[in-house]
């Protein structure tokens, strides 16, 4: 019997609720439903939806669109939102995470400043991820670039393959930022890849977060790499769409992305020769 032509493996694409910034959480839903994404990853920052779980469970049943991941909040503007205890906010992830029926919690690596949460991360994080099925998935950062002056931002370090953790989340608009190999950071996390964040860059000092295609970053190739190897995590689609100039032209970005995504998802095959 031929083997089939194409491959999907069982990766779900989801739409992160920070890719319709400045538009609302509740908007992320709508968008994801109505283009055909599996789920969302609720971003949770300053939006009260994005913090409030029994608001999030009632846009998931509405749109019938499943909550597959919660981003912890752990960007500069989010320092205090869930609680100023670092330790706190990704208790009340995993909490949300748990309810929602979330298999991911998303989280960055501490900031430099944060000096004992850095200290106790990494130990911090397999604690907390033996006490749940949720993976703590932890990003790839990238140094801070300021002209010709470069800042390490983040510790015990922005390239995390540097550390043992058990679950890694890969971000190619911060591959592209960090002026790193995405493919070698793929092969680097190997099964413990458990988590995409789809974007583009074009490597400036800006965290851009283009469309997939719109800059260098191998994202086909990445996508491609994921199919034949049995990916079964989340791939997230996490633009910036904040330029579009009509709710129109922000969904048909995400449109564009989601087409990308699972064209490239669907790896092809080599079909035996009669």
């Amino acid at each position: 019997m031929a083997e089939p032509a194409v491959k999907i493996p069982d990766a779900k694409v989801a739409l992160s609720t920070a890719s319709v910034y400045p538009e609302s959480t509740a908007t992320a839903f709508e968008i994801a439903a109505r283009l055909g994404y599996d789920g969302v990853e609720v971003m949770v920052w300053t939006d009260p939806v994005s913090q409030d779980i029994e608001a999030l469970r009632r846009l998931s049943d509405y749109h019938q669109i499943p909550v597959l991941a919660v981003h912890a909040p752990c960007l500069l503007i989010t320092q205090r939102v869930w609680s100023t205890d670092p330790w706190t906010k990704l208790q009340r992830a995993r909490a949300a995470a748990e309810k929602l029926d979330a298999s991911t919690v998303v989280v960055h690596p501490p900031f430099r400043w944060q000096r004992q949460y850095a200290r106790d991360f990494v130990s911090g994080i397999w604690r907390m991820a033996n006490e749940t099925d949720v993976r703590f998935a932890v990003e790839n950062m990238y140094p801070w670039r300021y002209r010709d002056r470069e800042m390490l931002a983040y510790a015990p370090d922005w390239d995390v393959t540097k550390d043992d953790y058990r679950h890694f989340t890969i971000d190619l608009s911060h591959t592209a930022t960090a002026r790193s190999d995405a493919l070698d950071m793929v092969d680097r996390m190997g099964d413990r890849l458990g988590h995409v964040h789809l974007a583009d860059g074009r490597g400036s000092a800006k965290d851009e977060h283009l469309v997939p295609g719109r800059g260098t970053q191998p994202c086909a190739e990445v996508l491609e790499r994921l199919a034949l190897t049995g990916f079964d995590g989340h791939v997230v689609i996490e633009v910036n769409t904040r330029r579009a100039m009509s709710s129109a032209e922000r969904e048909a970005d995400l449109a564009e992305a989601l087409a990308f995504t699972r064209l490239h998802l669907a790896s092809a095959v080599k079909v035996p020769r009669r």
